[in-house]
């Protein structure tokens, strides 16, 4: 139960830091900053595949509620949620993942966690974008929102994991 409501607090966080802290910012180029596929990502690797897609699907309607994008964080973040087991088996070491590590930097190290989390981040903006443009006659623009808005996340997340973890990372 405490591993639940630990996890309850963080997306609780996730929502109120995106929607009243980082959807104010006017980011150049066209950029989104999104923190939600960072605690997808950062879910333990026993979460069971179903419950993944559950907690996606809720916490992007939430964060569509408070967006007013209807349903387009939901489907991005089921996305998000489907294709992660997918990534991980691609990038299993010859070790097995322990079901009670994170897939973080401290857990993984940082060539894994930079492979693994570019991947999945990039597939969540094209999709994101196509989404929300919706028209394949608009593909430089979608190519230059989806990369910038890569861009200004994976720069948050390595500085909240530079932060988060410290300086003993796994190399």
């Amino acid at each position: 139960m405490l591993y639940f409501l630990r996890y309850f607090w963080y997306a609780l966080l996730v929502v109120v830091f995106q929607v009243f802290v980082l959807n104010q910012l006017d980011l150049p180029f066209g950029g989104q900053l999104v923190i939600a596929p960072l605690f997808i990502m950062l879910l333990p690797f026993d979460t069971p595949p179903f419950l993944l897609l559950i907690i996606g699907f809720t916490l992007g309607m939430i964060l569509d509620m408070f967006m007013n994008t209807f349903g387009l964080n939901a489907s991005a973040l089921v996305f998000f949620s489907f294709m992660r087991p997918i990534v991980f088996n691609w990038f299993r070491s010859k070790e097995e993942y322990d079901g009670t590590k994170t897939p973080s930097i401290r857990e993984m190290g940082w060539v894994w966690f930079l492979s693994v989390y570019s991947l999945l981040s990039f597939s969540f903006f094209i999709w994101f974008f196509l989404l929300e443009i919706f028209r394949i006659s608009e593909i430089g623009l979608i190519l230059r929102n989806s990369f910038s808005s890569f861009l200004y996340s994976l720069a948050f997340t390595l500085l909240f994991q530079y932060f988060y973890v410290g300086v003993n990372a796994k190399k």
